[in-house]
């Protein structure tokens, strides 16, 4: 099914994983330790389900299954997005943050889009 031998080779995977890395350390470093098990909580597992999402549906070996999956982690990159802009409304990072965050979301929304777009293809063959 897949010309890839792992999912790390996949290119939304590996935007996915900036955009994770990217979270753990510029965004969650900048909110306060009260908000541990609320928005810290809420915006690490949202950001690490895209490429939970995305490696899941690559293990499904069915194309209609990965796309699926990727569905769900293009839900999730928004999530994350959506608890960013919560972190810049409390006021716990800066606009620029914000800005910084929003150019990986869309590269990593660009090339993910991409790939279901791959995956329906290939589904259609």
């Amino acid at each position: 099914m897949n010309n890839f031998k792992s999912f790390e080779e996949l290119e939304c995977w590996k935007e996915a994983r900036n955009l994770r890395l990217f979270i753990k350390n510029n965004i969650i470093t900048k909110i306060p330790s009260s908000e541990k098990f609320v928005l810290i909580d809420q915006i690490k597992r949202s950001s690490r389900s895209v490429c939970n999402n995305i490696s899941e549906g690559y293990g499904r070996y069915h194309f209609q299954e990965n796309i699926q999956f990727c569905r769900i982690a293009r839900g999730s990159l928004f999530e994350t997005l959506d608890h960013a802009i919560i972190a810049l409304d409390e006021g716990y990072i800066l606009e620029e943050d914000l800005k910084e965050l929003r150019v990986i979301h869309n590269k990593t929304l660009l090339i993910l889009n991409g790939y279901i777009k791959y995956l329906m293809g290939q589904k259609d063959k």
